[in-house]
């Protein structure tokens, strides 16, 4: 078992892009599929948090906790670094309004769940990041409806349901946190734990897999089907990760961080918080009925970013 998570850990690059291919093969071969995948994404993402929580000394946390620096500058880097450059890129959709709303959406909430994941795979601060967690999650609440209100008006802050926000915090990132706690607890007195801790330790790089393809099914075919009205998202997606990675990587050298921690600035920098944001989006009115494909095309973007990400962040920040 060991030497099979080893091979899989050597070859997770290769695994991932895998992942990424047979879902969207999936996806787009049997669309049906797109409904039941979608509903197992978040207990899929739980499982994937539960096996990443897992290796995190949770004797760190309150360290990290006190890490003002990193804190400080993983909220600047959201809160007034990103603000200027989104609105400085959706100025390429600026035109149609419905893209627009998507475009801000998505990219004005930094991601709280699956970064972690991936920051801890290309050598990053896991436990800075999870401390930091439910910090951007509040502070996004209530910065959102005023990011929006400054570049789109008031009416769309009206139709926002805040309610999916706290739901998202708690299955996918409360509850898997307290089980792996729990595990944690039991992996130190008993045999049962420790080999159940080992277990879920070694499958990590086939979860990670088996969640890529699982959200790649669940939306590639609505993505295909809209193609020519979402592809002019694209670029600016692809354009604010660009943009967002020498950002991140200059305000955690100013900042003067360790490397673990410039790496995790940068990866919460670039990585959005499209799956908890997405029932927001489905909740607004008639007329934004292709904002839930807006948010999904970044999704599926940032999941081809995060891949290369793994090899291409511990490169630039040795």
């Amino acid at each position: 078992m060991r030497s099979a998570a080893g091979w899989a850990e050597a070859h997770q690059v290769p695994l991932y892009v895998a992942g990424l291919v047979l879902g969207a093969a999936l996806g787009l071969a049997v669309p049906t599929v797109a409904g039941p995948a979608e509903a197992v994404i978040n207990p899929v993402l739980a499982l994937l948090l539960y096996a990443t929580f897992l290796g995190i000394p949770f004797a760190r946390m309150g360290e990290a906790l006190r890490d003002v620096r990193f804190l400080g500058t993983v909220l600047a880097v959201n809160f007034v670094a990103v603000p200027v450059v989104v609105l400085a890129l959706s100025r390429i959709v600026a035109h149609d309004r419905v893209l627009l709303v998507g475009v801000l959406f998505v990219l004005l909430t930094p991601c709280v769940d699956y970064v972690i994941v991936f920051s801890g795979l290309a050598g990053g601060a896991q436990d800075r990041l999870l401390a930091a967690a439910p910090l951007l999650m509040l502070v996004q609440m209530v910065l959102l409806p005023l990011y929006l209100w400054l570049f789109v008006g008031a009416d769309v802050v009206r139709t926002v349901e805040y309610g999916p926000f706290a739901e998202a915090f708690v299955w996918v990132i409360a509850v898997p946190l307290l089980l792996a706690g729990a595990t944690q607890w039991a992996a130190a007195r008993t045999r049962w734990g420790a080999e159940l801790a080992a277990a879920v330790a070694g499958a990590m790089v086939p979860i990670m897999v088996l969640t890529l393809a699982v959200v790649v099914v669940s939306q590639i075919a609505g993505v295909r089907d809209q193609l020519s009205s979402l592809l002019l998202a694209v670029p600016v997606y692809v354009l604010f990760a660009a943009v967002m990675t020498p950002v991140g990587a200059a305000a955690g050298r100013a900042a003067g961080l360790d490397v673990p921690s410039r790496r995790s600035v940068v990866f919460s920098g670039v990585t959005r918080n499209s799956l908890v944001i997405l029932p927001l989006v489905l909740a607004l009115p008639a007329e934004y009925a292709l904002a839930p494909l807006v948010v999904v095309t970044q999704t599926l973007v940032e999941l081809v970013v995060m891949v290369l990400f793994v090899r291409l962040i511990p490169r630039l920040i040795r």
